[in-house]
């Protein structure tokens, strides 16, 4: 199978494993708290993710690092999307999170002109601002936005672009294992610090949801890091929008929730403009893969 191939079908293993872990994490957000939760995703995350260091180039040597600053700034921007997700599911339903968080690309390709220096032509601030109109459609601003928890949704967004900011920053000296390793270490300490003052003690028949969070979240990013070694990220990233699926599948089954026209609408226009992104940068230039935060 040629190479191009393998990644694309590691990256929707990797989108149907993120599916599966939000999936967990809304049912298991009504009887634990998000820090609890954060936690055990943390915790077994290392299991595949040393197993993933361990058999890289390099192998344990690639952790070395005169850059812990920088990690942690991306660690903290990385823990906090994720909790900012974690809690939205909550209160919304999978497939509205998901659409909502599709604006990444959006937040990433506009703060890049700031905080990178690049430079960001007209085709380019035009896909952003059809993107941000596409995002109003789904959010629909108003009084009871807050409440909905969309809010929410955009400020984890918005640290999750932040997160990719400092990625790409990273990326000039440091490989992607020890991004996701130092991401996955800073998050156990954070949340192991505050766990005890949270602390539910987990049903057995919840043990293994909380332990599959974790896993299905570590072998995602395996995955994902696996399909972009593997082909161009022109060729594997668009099936990143494959999520959607998953939540839609997962929402409808489980929770009843399907979302409405208006939903798919400014999805439709959202996923459009992230793809129009990917496609201008990779003119560009080679796009830095991305480690997701979630």
């Amino acid at each position: 199978m040629p190479p191009a191939s393998r990644g694309i079908g590691y990256m929707i293993l990797a989108v149907s494993l993120f599916g599966c872990m939000d999936a967990l994490v809304k049912w298991l957000t009504t009887g634990y708290p998000v820090l609890q939760i954060m936690f055990f995703r943390s915790l077994c995350a290392f299991i595949p993710i040393l197993w993933m260091v361990s058999r890289g180039p390099g192998g344990f040597a690639v952790l070395r690092t005169r850059r812990l600053g920088a990690h942690a700034l991306r660690s903290g921007f990385g823990l906090a999307a994720m909790f900012g997700f974690f809690s939205a599911y909550q209160l919304m339903p999978l497939a509205d999170v998901t659409a909502i968080s599709f604006s990444g690309p959006i937040f990433i390709a506009c703060l890049s002109v700031w905080l990178l220096g690049e430079s960001v032509g007209l085709h380019r601030w035009s896909a952003i601002v059809v993107g941000f109109i596409g995002m109003l459609v789904i959010v629909r601003p108003g009084p009871g936005m807050v409440q909905s928890g969309a809010l929410i949704v955009v400020a984890a967004t918005m640290l999750y672009a932040l997160a990719m900011i400092q990625i790409r920053k990273l990326s000039s000296t440091e490989p992607s294992t020890a991004i996701a390793f130092y991401f996955t270490a800073f998050c156990v300490i954070v949340t192991g610090l505050v766990l005890p003052f949270v602390w539910v003690t987990p049903a057995w028949r919840d043990l293994p949801l909380l332990i599959g969070v974790g896993i299905f979240g570590g072998t995602a990013q395996l995955f994902m890091t696996r399909a972009y070694s593997l082909a161009p990220a022109a060729a594997v990233a668009p099936f990143d929008y494959t999520h959607l699926l998953w939540s839609v599948l997962f929402g409808w089954y489980v929770w009843g929730d399907f979302p409405d026209l208006q939903t798919w609408l400014g999805c439709t226009i959202v996923v459009a403009s992230g793809l129009y992104i990917l496609w201008r940068e990779t003119m560009k230039r080679a796009p830095v893969p991305p480690l997701v935060t979630e």
